[in-house]
């Protein structure tokens, strides 16, 4: 792909937190608009610091990052809205609000368009009361509109979250571990839905993943995060089961920041 359609590019992206942990080191990566990335790596490799940096939700402490050619580091007020109204994010907790309908939660990824008393009061427009139908039809879980959250299962409760950020009308979607709490059927169909709003939407997406075969099924790229480094970067039709060896090897070294050269 050309740099005409890089999306999202960190340049020696650091982040070291405060008690002196490092979580990413000297990371250099493009994600090109229109992609489908997924991210593996070991519990406490990087992956959820990466993906968080995108939307700020952890500030980077050295290096730039991009978006649409444009450094977000130094975002505040009204820039920093905006992007992250333009970035969707689905957590592995689901993070939603039990005791609130479906409906409900989902027209609240529509705040970011609001001023604070609107929503909080849930004067929504008749426009996004539909949205929010149209979100649930894409997931498939229109009948469950005026179900409490807390009546779903964990499979369905994922998918409502993937409408509400489907709300926010996102150019980048992250899953951080977004089936790890799931079976093996509700996981397939999660997995279906975030890939239906990359092939048909056109919606980049970055997802940790845990699973090898679920990051070779869907994604059309892989890159491996070890010690926050990055240790590894293919297009899928290049990866073989063979290089996760050293992905997943906490033995294994890092040489020059990259498996693959």
């Amino acid at each position: 792909m050309s740099d005409e359609s890089v999306l999202i590019e960190f340049d020696n992206v650091q982040k070291v937190y405060p008690n002196g942990t490092v979580g990413l080191k000297d990371i250099n990566l493009k994600i090109h608009e229109g992609e489908f990335v997924a991210v593996v790596g070991l519990s406490g490799a990087g992956k959820s610091t990466l993906l968080r940096t995108i939307n700020r939700m952890h500030d980077i402490t050295g290096g730039d990052l991009k978006i649409d050619g444009a450094s977000i580091t130094g975002y505040k007020g009204k820039e920093l809205r905006n992007l992250r109204r333009s970035v969707g994010m689905i957590f592995q907790d689901f993070n939603l609000v039990n005791r609130s309908s479906v409906r409900r939660n989902v027209l609240s990824g529509r705040v970011g368009y609001y001023s604070t008393w609107k929503s909080s009061l849930g004067l929504f427009s008749a426009e996004d009361k539909q949205r929010a139908v149209d979100a649930l039809k894409r997931v498939n879980m229109l009948e469950k509109l005026y179900t409490r959250v807390d009546e779903l299962s964990g499979g369905q409760q994922q998918r409502v979250a993937i409408a509400r950020a489907l709300m926010q009308e996102p150019k980048i979607m992250l899953a951080d571990e977004p089936i790890a709490s799931l079976d093996p059927l509700t996981t397939t169909a999660v997995m279906d839905d975030l890939l239906g709003l990359n092939q048909e939407l056109g919606i980049t997406v970055l997802a940790n993943l845990h699973s090898v075969s679920l990051a070779m099924k869907y994604a059309d790229r892989i890159i491996g995060l070890r010690g926050g480094q990055l240790v590894y970067d293919k297009p899928i039709a290049e990866v073989s089961a063979d290089d996760f060896d050293g992905i997943y090897s906490e033995q294994a070294e890092i040489k020059g920041g990259a498996v693959n050269g």
